[in-house]
């Protein structure tokens, strides 16, 4: 049975993923409510943009990796769009230009109502969202991704949607980013400790190709540890209530997906844990908005 256009523009989205997009806009909306200064469109439009600006450069990487040869048939990822022939790379590069466009025209309405700053802000998550893969020295080929992840999809997403709510910038949401930032990494850790081999062979140098898995598996575990420091230096530094800690009830399954990391052998069990460790990052999202809203 043939699949839909539609369909196969919805898989090079990649939804696995949007957890990334999700979660960082929930968890500065939940600080701006807590310090009164929820702006309901404000906060939707913030959300669209990080929607977009997550499935943009999903596009970029499918179009760049298929253009650079980093997806080949020994590929054991989800599926590619475009190295698997199923949607041209003209037609990925124009959704690319298209989604980052639309970004950034929605984006024009934060700017207008929280200032320039968001301009600046806009504009470079744009730009490392093409370099990420794209550019002559993509992020991603250079074992600069997961810094990038962490900045833009953990600090600066979550600090700036309290700012296009409350218009101000807050130390609480500098924090809570660190938590979001590192579980966001850690779905990128998967994803290399899964391509590690194919990597290697296609002259992509991640932290994985470049220090070795046993450095990956690490680095999930100190992502999952700097998530779980946050709520009690908001308890004990930022005079939160015990309310905070409810992120400590998904302990266990972090617990267990970071064993899963560690003895995992066969690499294509690895896509369902990028799947269950960008579940994770909601789940924990969640609790630690909840906590932050009884506040």
């Amino acid at each position: 049975m043939k699949e839909s256009k539609f369909a196969l523009w919805v898989e090079a989205a990649r939804p696995q993923t949007l957890a990334a997009a999700l979660v960082p806009v929930l968890v500065g909306a939940s600080l701006a409510w807590q310090s009164h200064s929820l702006n309901w469109v404000n906060t939707s439009v913030a959300l669209i943009c990080a929607f977009l600006i997550q499935i943009g450069t999903n596009f970029a990487n499918d179009y760049f990796d298929f253009v650079k040869g980093s997806d080949t048939d020994e590929r054991i990822g989800f599926r590619r769009a475009t190295a698997a022939g199923l949607i041209s790379a003209d037609a990925m590069k124009k959704a690319t230009i298209l989604t980052m466009g639309l970004a950034f025209v929605l984006g024009l309405y934060l700017v207008w109502a929280a200032g320039w700053v968001v301009l600046a802000i806009g504009v470079l998550s744009l730009i490392f969202g093409i370099l990420y893969t794209g550019g002559p020295f993509p992020l991603g080929y250079n074992g600069l991704g997961d810094i990038f992840v962490f900045i833009f999809f953990g600090i600066v997403a979550v600090m700036t949607t309290y700012y296009v709510n409350a218009l101000e910038w807050s130390g609480a949401s500098f924090w809570a980013s660190l938590a979001v930032g590192g579980l966001c990494v850690n779905i990128l850790v998967v994803n290399n400790l899964r391509d590690v081999e194919q990597d290697r062979k296609s002259g992509k140098r991640t932290i994985g190709v470049l220090f070795g898995e046993i450095t990956l598996k690490f680095e999930y575990l100190m992502m999952i540890a700097l998530a779980f420091a946050i709520p009690p230096h908001f308890y004990v530094q930022l005079g939160y209530n015990l309310w905070i800690m409810l992120p400590y009830l998904s302990l266990p399954l972090a617990g267990y997906y970071t064993y899963r990391i560690w003895t995992e052998q066969d690499k294509t069990q690895l896509n369902p844990m990028l799947e269950r460790t960008a579940q994770y990052m909601v789940i924990f999202g969640v609790l630690l908005s909840i906590g932050i809203l009884m506040n």
